[in-house]
């Protein structure tokens, strides 16, 4: 079983409202590259990744005018891909949706939402402190993680959760000041999600079942100076410790070096700077009983890995398809 994760960048871009593929030499979302050159990128990268499903980051918009399932079958018919059955959850405001392309004749697939003591339900709002202020405040995401049960030709029951934190950039901040006070209070909104996705994740735990979270976490060890104030990163509190700690070897990795090399899922242009900022933002985290299969993890990166470098034609799909790389995970179920 190859399950994925990708975060395409403004894939819905790619689409008219009827669900129509423009593929034509309109600019695209991705700055630089024509609508028809993203297509064929994309088409490129998923058949290499050939995956039985795949969590789309950044899926297209849902609303009443569009149809982020029948764009994204409409691209798995135009790709000829096996994963060609499209699901997606509670619809945000971002045009930025999430949703998991699958193989129906591999994965049954259904939408469904959870609610348990302490964790409500991923399009309600979350009550916690965030301040110290003995004051509750209300939570909401932004992008409500996509909630599934699944169950596999073999008949193996487990959840699948794909998940979009919200970033901490502060937007329309104009002074230093601003910049540090929307930056603190963003990371705050941050750590609280992560803190509702993983009482969630917990739960599952609790109840014995196999988990798998997948999707971009816009945060990882030491990638901002504000996760020293707060002491843990989100990825720190979605994974969890000791024997209820969910497992991604990536994460791991980063975790236990916090200087030098480690790897990276995404490369974006720091126009300031003029230079290439690279990061690990993707993530597909399992739970501990699927640790003990001995899943492979393996990072499209089209610089880093081997595989992907020695294939000019994938290598530049790679780069024209996202600022994002896929992260697969080959496992028994």
């Amino acid at each position: 079983m190859r399950l994925a994760t990708y975060n395409i960048e403004w894939m819905t871009n790619l689409f008219a409202d009827d669900g129509a593929l423009l593929n034509d030499s309109e600019p695209s979302g991705r700055y630089g590259v024509i609508r028809q050159d993203q297509i064929a990128a994309l088409c490129n990268v998923f058949q290499a990744l050939d995956a039985d499903g795949v969590m789309i980051v950044e899926a297209p918009d849902q609303g009443r005018s569009r149809d982020s399932v029948a764009a994204l079958e409409t691209f798995a018919a135009h790709a000829g891909i096996r994963a060609r059955r499209a699901v997606i959850g509670f619809a945000n405001d971002t045009q930025q949706e999430i949703a998991l392309l699958f193989d129906p004749d591999v994965l049954t697939v259904r939408h469904d939402p959870q609610i348990h003591a302490g964790a409500p339900q991923f399009d309600g709002e979350f009550a916690i402190d965030l301040d110290i202020d003995a004051t509750e405040d209300r939570v909401i995401f932004s992008k409500p993680p996509l909630e599934l049960a699944v169950e596999t030709q073999g008949g193996t029951q487990l959840r699948l959760i794909g998940a979009h934190l919200k970033s901490k950039a502060p937007h329309g901040a104009k002074t230093r000041d601003e910049v540090l006070r929307m930056s603190i209070a963003n990371r705050r909104k941050q750590l609280a999600q992560a803190i509702w996705l993983r009482a969630r994740i917990a739960a599952h735990l609790d109840e014995g079942t196999p988990l798998i979270l997948l999707g971009d976490l816009n945060d990882g060890p030491g990638l901002d100076e504000y996760e020293h104030l707060f002491g843990r990163s989100s990825v720190e509190i979605i994974m969890g410790e000791g024997e209820a700690a969910l497992f991604d070897p990536h994460a791991r990795q980063g975790l236990q070096r916090r200087l030098g090399a480690m790897p990276t899922t995404a490369r974006f242009w720091i126009r300031p700077e003029q230079r290439y900022l690279q990061a690990l933002l993707d993530y597909i985290m399992v739970s501990p009983d699927l640790a003990m299969h001995e899943g492979r993890w393996r990072i499209w990166h089209p610089l880093d890995d081997p595989e992907c470098w020695k294939q000019p034609a994938l290598r530049d799909a790679l780069v024209d398809a996202s600022d994002h790389f896929p992260v697969s995970l080959d496992i028994s179920l």
